[in-house]
């Protein structure tokens, strides 16, 4: 019986976030020989793979909507209202084939985006212009996300790694950055703050960034039966923001709250993710 909850929760996971053609995606992205960009004992793979990705994908598009330009390209260019799981499957798969997929295939990737963001351009409602392809628009997305999922990955990773281990992380997370237009991104901890701290007078809440916040917070596109699940990575999602981006994002901070009752659910919600999503040992042969 727990046999079959646990392969019927890791398959509706996985379906979420992969998509229907998910099995046959992860076949050819793990199963395909030739030479990776990155070796199996990198950081990069640990952390992408691990179950903390929830969390830190989530608080990683909050965090993303505070600056008006990658807000305004998101809100006009990327549906995430009509198809919110359309965009999580085209993300989870991009980071999946740059970090465990053939070099080849982790390029055609590359490339697939690099000519969508060619082709964003706009103005914002304040009349400010934007272009996904921007390098320092595009570097602003790559430091959000990666200082999202380095931190996500420190509080609630199965394996936790080490300081030099969390530098080498943002080192090869730079790889995949430079591949997508981005100059110079940061290849250790302290540069990766450092260039979150230099986007700071640009940031804004703007109304495009509040929507967003309370649509993927208070209205996920899900049964309601699993939405108290959700708010829980939710919840978590938040805590993990830097308290000036809750404050734009009128989010409150309740430390006794988060630290007796949302981040234990944060442990136990990723555990059980990891349980979930990890095939059980096959038997050995008699």
């Amino acid at each position: 019986m727990l046999t079959t909850v646990r392969e019927h929760l890791g398959q509706a996971l996985f379906r979420r976030v992969a998509g229907p053609d998910g099995p046959t995606t992860r076949a050819r992205i793990h199963d395909t020989p030739g030479p990776r960009w990155f070796a199996p004992e990198r950081p990069i793979r640990t952390v992408h793979g691990d179950a903390s990705m929830f969390i830190g994908g989530l608080s990683a598009l909050l965090l993303q909507s505070l600056h008006p330009l990658a807000m305004a390209a998101v809100a006009g260019h990327s549906g995430y209202r009509g198809d919110p799981w359309g965009r999580l499957q085209r993300t989870s798969t991009f980071l999946a084939v740059t970090t465990y997929g053939t070099a080849a295939d982790a390029q055609r990737a590359v490339d697939h985006v690099r000519g969508i963001h060619e082709r964003i351009r706009g103005t914002t409602a304040g009349g400010m212009p934007y272009h996904a392809a921007d390098p320092h628009l595009l570097g602003w997305v790559h430091a959000a996300e990666t200082d999202s999922f380095l931190r996500a990955h420190e509080r609630y990773g199965a394996a936790p790694l080490d300081s030099a281990g969390y530098d080498a992380y943002v080192a090869d997370t730079a790889r995949v950055a430079e591949a997508l237009g981005v100059s110079d991104p940061p290849r250790d901890r302290h540069a990766l703050a450092e260039r979150l701290a230099s986007y700071r007078r640009e940031l804004t809440a703007t109304p495009e960034a509040r929507a967003a916040a309370r649509f993927l917070l208070f209205r996920p596109p899900l049964p309601l039966a699993v939405r108290p699940l959700y708010g829980g990575l939710a919840a978590n999602a938040v805590a993990l923001l830097p308290d000036w981006a809750r404050g734009m994002l009128w989010l409150p901070r309740v430390p006794v709250v988060e630290q007796f009752a949302v981040r234990p659910a944060g442990q136990v919600l990723t555990r059980t993710i990891r349980w979930a999503m990890t095939p059980p040992p096959r038997p050995r042969p008699a």
